[in-house]
């Protein structure tokens, strides 16, 4: 039988409704602990509470916290499961996706009703998730998000809705996997990983989106704060405004390397138009175009990226030649 680590960080799937007020929040127990019955015809089982946050709480230091844990523990185990909250659920997925060098399966899972809400998903997933960390075919996939009966890659999944229980989906490229009754049955393959094993985190980096009428007003304020980097969500397939061009300048001229992303949920950015903001016009400044990413995720690449280099050479084939 294979042995299974779960590790519980806190979120919506490690808190309770109150009855008479209809609030969620924190409990003193968590209400998933005392239920490894349910897993014991799947795995053997043991459990520990690394962090009780919410998952506004988390940071990219807790996110590296983790994955230390998980290095730690991981040669012990068979698998590893982590309940998180679904707010930034996705952000840590694609985190430890990048610095976890292991080909054993890392599931991320939550809940989008507590433990004592009617119709409640939060122990489904759990034993869910640890189905899929038994799974001899979840191995080398890399970290895998499990909800909803449905298995996704930590780069493509993102959440799509505020409170359905189906909210977690990979826009474009659909699930990795599904989860049966009777089976985990998976239909696509990870083409290729790359890892960044860092240490540390310490950069400064910046997440904006771009708007109608953006000028140079939101990025000169940012430039005096001396980020390490800065990521647009740019409009379309990553063009801006043509206002944002001369504050633009002036941060790659300081060395402060800028990503481009789009903010539409699917595709990615081309540098294809040629007027002034497009993207031809961008790419040639010097800006960097991601392979499809996400701004929060790549705000996330790119705090990893600049522990490892600062080189613009290195850092542009980390963005645009890494999937």
């Amino acid at each position: 039988m294979k042995h299974i680590l779960i590790i519980h960080t806190g979120g919506t799937i490690s808190m309770l409704e109150n009855k008479e007020t209809g609030e969620v929040t924190t409990t003193t127990t968590h209400p998933l602990t005392d239920t490894s019955f349910h897993f014991q015809e799947y795995a053997d089982i043991r459990e520990i509470i690394e962090y009780d946050l919410p998952s506004p709480h988390i940071t990219p230091k807790h996110m590296l916290g983790l994955a230390k844990k998980i290095r730690q523990t991981i040669s012990s185990y068979d698998g590893v499961v982590v309940t998180h909250g679904t707010d930034t659920l996705e952000e840590t997925a694609y985190f430890l996706d990048m610095v976890l060098d292991t080909e054993k399966p890392v599931i991320i899972t939550g809940a989008m009703r507590s433990s004592n809400e009617i119709g409640s998903d939060a122990l489904y997933n759990l034993i869910s998730s640890v189905r899929v960390a038994a799974e001899d075919e979840a191995a080398a996939k890399g970290v895998l998000v499990v909800l909803n009966d449905e298995i996704h890659t930590a780069g493509n999944v993102t959440k799509t809705s505020s409170s359905n229980v189906a909210t977690f989906q990979s826009p474009q490229f659909g699930p990795i996997g599904i989860v049966t009754k009777d089976s985990i049955i998976f239909h696509h393959t990870i083409i290729s990983r790359h890892f960044h094993p860092v240490e540390n985190i310490s950069q400064n980096v910046f997440l904006l989106k771009a708007f109608a009428g953006m000028d140079e007003q939101i990025l000169d304020a940012l430039h005096q704060v001396k980020p390490d980097g800065l990521v647009i969500e740019g409009l379309g397939q990553g063009n801006l405004p043509k206002d944002t061009i001369k504050p633009i300048q002036r941060i790659l001229a300081d060395q402060i390397p800028v990503v481009l992303v789009s903010r539409c949920y699917q595709g990615i950015v081309q540098p294809i138009y040629g007027y002034e903001g497009g993207g031809r016009q961008l790419k040639d400044m010097g800006v960097i175009f991601t392979n499809g990413l996400t701004g929060p995720k790549a705000r996330l690449k790119l705090m990893i990226a600049l522990e490892e280099t600062k080189a613009f050479s290195e850092l542009k084939t980390i963005f645009e030649k890494e999937l």
